[in-house]
């Protein structure tokens, strides 16, 4: 037996070494070598250039009188026209403090939420309960806003709505036309866009969470930490990244507000608090059809969504978190 496995160490000790081949050090031949993956990248490259890139030659027409028999390019060239009528317009500066105040009220008041409610899921021991308040959480997401706009309507209504009965027979308080009024609406936009998006948001956070060792919070308990502290030290901390990168996303959306859900809550009664930009494009650019005026809102719009994202994300970087880039 000892003279076989002898024997069979010397065969594979001369045995020749299977050549392997030298890693490309040139681009040209990392192309060639994993030119099957870079094939299964067509689609995806083809599908932005055709509908992320190739659009953006239509910005083309805010710097012109756009007409639809000159088409984009045959229209009349006016350079800065209608940017000098945008910043003129009294209507730009209103639906611009609308849709700031709207976003600043989601971003306080909002953001912290999908946090809170990872947090408290996460402690949860029993999976059946675990999965019901998630389910329960997620639902309204996958509800349209025209059907979750008028629930969240019939609930806030001065004569029916479940918020008044209570307050009129529990706290005897008159009802409150909350969504005719200019001071309660923004609080019903606010709360109605936590209620569908706040248990959605959790589930990037849960998964932040399922990567952290459980040996600190084995460590911990020995130490004697309780579960705030645990929550403080540990998962707040193992989370940060992620927080960080949401952050920096819903900062390139503050200059955008949903309009399905605007134009579902809002009404004539608080168009001074309720008109934002998305529903301005959509009556002045697509109603009127003042298409170059339109386009040269949304081209600043853009532009101050990207600032944002940049100037944020470096802000990020200098707090010692990765950002997006």
């Amino acid at each position: 037996m000892e003279e076989r496995v002898t024997g069979l160490h010397k065969k594979l000790s001369q045995r020749k070494p299977i050549p392997t081949k030298p890693i490309p050090s040139t681009f040209r031949g990392r192309l060639i070598r994993d030119r099957h993956l870079y094939l299964m990248l067509l689609p995806v490259i083809g599908f932005y250039l055709l509908f992320k890139y190739a659009p953006m030659a239509g910005e083309i027409i805010a710097f012109k009188d756009y007409r639809f028999a000159d088409g984009i390019f045959g229209s009349k060239w006016v350079g800065s026209k209608h940017f000098i009528s945008l910043f003129q317009s009294i209507d730009f500066w209103r639906v611009l403090r609308n849709t700031l105040l709207l976003n600043v009220y989601s971003l306080v008041f909002g953001f912290p939420v999908p946090i809170l409610l990872a947090l408290l899921l996460n402690e949860v021991r029993k999976e059946w309960y675990k999965r019901t308040v998630q389910n329960l959480l997620y639902l309204p997401h996958f509800i349209s806003w025209v059907v979750l706009g008028g629930i969240f309507i019939a609930m806030l209504s001065p004569s029916t709505g479940v918020v008044n009965l209570v307050l009129t027979k529990v706290f005897g308080i008159e009802p409150i036309y909350f969504m005719a009024s200019s001071g309660w609406w923004p609080v019903a936009y606010t709360l109605s866009g936590i209620w569908r998006e706040a248990g959605w948001g959790t589930i990037l956070y849960l998964a932040a969470m399922a990567s952290i060792d459980p040996q600190l919070y084995e460590a911990a308990k020995m130490d004697g930490a309780s579960k705030l502290r645990q929550i403080w030290h540990i998962t707040l901390p193992g989370i940060r990244s992620t927080i960080a990168i949401l952050l920096v996303l819903r900062m390139g959306h503050m200059m955008d507000v949903g309009l399905e859900q605007t134009l579902v809550l809002q009404n004539m009664s608080v168009l001074d608090v309720a008109d934002v930009i998305s529903t301005y494009v959509y009556r002045v650019g697509l109603q009127n059809m003042n298409y170059s005026y339109t386009t040269a809102l949304g081209l600043f719009q853009s532009a101050v969504g990207l600032i944002l994202v940049v100037g944020v994300n470096r802000l990020t970087r200098a707090f010692g978190e990765r950002g997006l880039w």
